[in-house]
Formats: structure tokens, C-alpha cells, sequence
């Protein structure tokens, strides 16, 4: 890849830079939402794209990720929409065997060649302490059944390597995602969303009366599923409606600001407003692009 096709990290987080290879409408873009497309870039790397295609899987955002000498990538978790029902899988280009990534306590290499995936909504951070760079192909998707017992074959680690010789004679069939955002989240939605984030809400420490607050907060999520229920039903997706729900939205985002600040998610001790807000709230209402490491 040309020196100029590489893009610095959507957040700023220093030594990480990337190649754009699928991306929203083709574009030089880290936008989560849009018509997916092939960019110019994966169009001129034949075996990239061929690499992908064997997967046999529609893809949505796909990058070559780059970490500098000495550089890492800061812990996090991946908790916004977009991530609820996609996994990043992980090949490695160019490594060493010092680069460390850790999840929840644990720490592999992932060894150049091969396949990985892991569960993001943990905790996780990665270490490069050598001298040279680290390139991974990074590929977002959903999967499909053939996918997901391929994963469940490999135990607990990644998936088993697949060779994939380069054929220049080929030209495979790649699987791209489409948009599938919708003007206003319908309500089966939304309450499953909301359902499952509720099921692993801790209540609050360093507060008064945690019990009441965690309560007070299950309350509000409650009132947001049944008010959007009767505003759906009302308005459905029709543009009259869509003050309504802007406003119910508005109303519980304050609302959780004050009340879920201080209360945790049990399986990654994420602030429960900064959940709902990447997967609830930033979405329901379609209007802005999104974007996320």
C-alpha cells in the first residue's frame, strides 16, 4: 500500500493508522452505517480480496490496521450498535511474536496467517514493544451458520487457519453488507436491545442509597420500551412522527446521564449511559453517521 492510502485512527489514538478497504459508499471513511462498498484500495489487491471472499460471509467495515513501533492500542470495549451483532475477525500480516493482545485477563499472539476472533465486548488492549510495525487485516461481520461452527470448532482461541493460495486467474465473489439502519428503530427491537442491556446492570458504589438508583434506572428503561412501543404505533416511520421520538430520546438520554453514570455492566464494568447511548440512543433515530475504533 502506497505511504498515502494510510489513514490516521478515528479517535487519535497515536501510532494506530489504517488502509480503508471496505468502507461506507467506498469512501475514505470510518462510518459504520451506509451502503458498504469495495475502495479503490481493496480494488487494487487482488489477494486481499480473495483472502475475504473465502470466508464466504458479507462484510461490512474492513481495514488493514497498522501499529507503529512501541505503540498500543489503549483498552476498551466495544459496546455501540454496530457491535451488538457483528465480530471483528483478525488476520495477521506482519508481526512478532512479542506483540501481546489481551481480552479479559487474557494474553495471546496471534501469529501471522492466521485467523482470530474474540469477544470485543470485553475489556481489551494491545501491546507492539518491538521495533517494527504490526499490520492486521481487520474485517467486521455477522457471519453465517457455516461461520459460527467454524469458530465454535476451534475451542476457545480463534478459528483454524485456512490456507487461501493466491490464484491471479480468479476473481471471487466478495459479500458486502448493505445499509440496514431505519428511519426509526422499531420497538421489538429497541426492547431487546434495552432487555439485554438491563440483564447485566450492577448497581451503582461510592453512592447513596444504590439499590434505589439502580431501581430508579430500570424504571426509566422500562418507561423508554413502553413510551417508544405507543410512539411507533402511532406514528410508525412516518416524518410527522419523528419529533416525538427525538423527543423521548432527548428526555431519557438526560435522564440516564444523571442516574447511569455511576452504574456498571457486570461482564465489562462500562458505564451503563455510555451503553445505551452507542447502542440505543445514537441510533434509534437515524440521522448522523456513526463511528467507532
Amino acid at each position: 500500500m502506497h505511504a498515502h492510502a494510510w489513514a490516521p485512527h478515528p479517535r487519535g489514538a497515536p501510532g494506530n493508522t489504517s488502509v480503508r478497504l471496505v468502507s461506507a459508499d467506498g469512501g475514505e471513511n470510518d462510518r459504520l452505517d451506509g451502503d458498504m462498498r469495495v475502495t479503490p484500495h481493496l480494488a487494487r489487491a487482488p489477494y486481499i480480496r480473495q483472502v475475504l471472499a473465502s470466508f464466504a460471509v458479507p462484510w461490512s467495515r474492513t481495514r488493514l490496521l497498522r501499529l507503529a513501533p512501541g505503540a498500543s492500542v489503549p483498552k476498551h470495549a466495544d459496546t455501540n450498535y454496530h457491535w451488538f451483532s457483528r465480530v471483528r475477525v483478525h488476520i495477521p500480516v506482519i508481526t512478532r511474536q512479542e506483540v501481546r493482545f489481551h481480552c479479559d485477563g487474557e494474553s495471546v499472539h496471534m501469529a501471522a496467517g492466521e485467523a482470530w476472533v474474540f469477544d470485543n465486548w470485553r475489556l481489551h488492549h494491545v501491546v507492539n514493544p518491538t521495533p517494527d510495525e504490526r499490520i492486521h487485516l481487520v474485517g467486521d461481520t455477522a457471519g453465517n451458520a457455516a461461520f459460527w461452527q467454524l469458530v465454535g470448532s476451534s475451542g476457545n482461541v480463534g478459528v483454524p487457519s485456512l490456507h487461501v493460495a493466491y490464484d491471479p486467474t480468479q476473481e471471487p465473489d466478495l459479500l458486502i453488507e448493505r445499509d440496514s439502519m431505519r428511519p426509526v428503530m422499531n420497538p421489538m427491537e429497541l426492547e431487546f436491545l434495552v432487555g439485554n442491556l438491563r440483564g447485566e446492570l450492577l448497581p451503582p458504589i461510592e453512592c447513596d442509597e444504590p439499590r434505589l438508583r439502580l431501581t430508579r434506572y430500570h424504571e426509566l428503561l422500562d418507561a423508554f420500551v413502553r413510551d417508544w412501543r405507543q410512539f411507533y404505533l402511532l406514528y410508525g416511520e412516518d416524518p410527522a412522527g419523528r419529533a416525538e421520538f427525538e423527543r423521548l430520546r432527548d428526555t431519557v438520554r438526560a435522564a440516564s446521564q444523571k442516574l447511569g453514570d455511576r452504574i456498571a455492566l457486570r461482564t465489562n464494568r462500562v458505564a451503563a449511559h455510555e451503553v445505551l447511548e452507542g447502542r440505543v440512543l445514537s441510533v434509534c433515530v437515524y440521522a448522523t453517521p456513526s463511528v467507532s475504533d
